[in-house]
């Protein structure tokens, strides 16, 4: 891929249940969030009946990862509803996304909820979450893992890497914070929109500790070097190369509870619980 446009957003998924074949790290590393899941589903006010209970998978790319948090979430909602009671899950990612892998997933992996519950629904939505996706005031929990640290766009090129978190480049730096904080505001904004009053929302994404370490440095460092290489052989050309973005940002604990700095609350929510966690799994600190 050498268009510039493909390396300022993520790209199209490959399709084929290439996300699903190849997420395992992604899907080990969102156990220790399923717990607190549960317990979003345990303590979550329910809508009076006839209204849908509603279970919102926000990124959930071709499915596989969201079958262990939703059955779990499913599950604990049980426990309060009983088993006759429709619940009702949403899929929701961009529009490029293989929503046909999602739903032979969901229809044929044996730890899918849908072949364990005769009572859930599944749909999926289409549209990216830096808008409303779904109707005000129906999600009665919200779930999003590993997509949020995705910006709605790369602000600037980044001059000495392709990740910003170890480039020296201040200006590039600064711009990528800047859109980060903005994209969150609006990530937050449009799912307060959504919720359900007294709903939950748990999402799981990509950090930095207080010190800037975002736990990944010799990825990166390789795609760098990797990419130096290509030009020197001629297989892209410099200014190609120099267009070439990660659009992600990991955030610090500042960050992500900068908006609801003043007077605790954003967009009416409010922060229940924070964790921040190594990425093999072991509890750093919470709120």
């Amino acid at each position: 891929m050498t268009e510039a446009s493909k390396f300022l957003r993520p790209a199209p998924m490959e399709g084929k249940s290439a996300y699903n074949r190849s997420s395992s790290l992604q899907a080990v590393g969102s156990l220790p969030a399923v717990a607190l899941l549960e317990r979003a589903a345990h303590a979550v006010p329910l809508p009076t009946s006839p209204e849908l209970v509603v279970i919102a998978a926000y990124g959930s790319s071709e499915g596989h990862n969201s079958l262990a948090p939703m059955a779990a979430a499913i599950c604990a909602l049980r426990e309060r509803v009983g088993q006759e009671r429709p619940i009702f899950v949403f899929h929701t990612d961009l529009p490029g996304n293989d929503f046909a892998a999602l739903f032979q997933t969901l229809g044929s992996d044996p730890n899918s909820y849908l072949r364990n519950d005769p009572a859930a629904f599944a749909a999926a939505v289409g549209r990216s979450y830096f808008e409303q996706i779904l109707p005000a005031s129906s999600v009665t929990l919200g779930w999003s893992a590993w997509a949020v640290q995705w910006l709605s766009r790369a602000p600037c090129a980044i001059p000495d890497q392709v990740q910003v978190a170890y480039s020296h480049d201040a200006a590039a730096r600064s711009a990528f914070a800047k859109q980060a904080a903005e994209d969150w505001q609006t990530f937050l904004t449009m799912r307060s929109r959504e919720l359900h009053p007294g709903g939950r929302l748990l999402v799981l994404t990509m950090a930095t500790d207080d010190s800037g370490d975002f736990g990944y440095r010799p990825i990166p460092d390789v795609i760098y070097e990797t990419l130096i290489g290509m030009v020197d052989r001629g297989l892209i050309r410099n200014e190609e190369f120099r267009r070439m973005v990660i659009p992600t940002v990991g955030r610090t604990r500042v960050q992500f509870m900068e908006p609801f700095a003043k007077g605790g609350r954003f967009a009416d929510l409010s922060i229940e619980d924070f964790g921040l966690f190594h990425r093999g799994g072991s509890h750093l600190e919470s709120i």
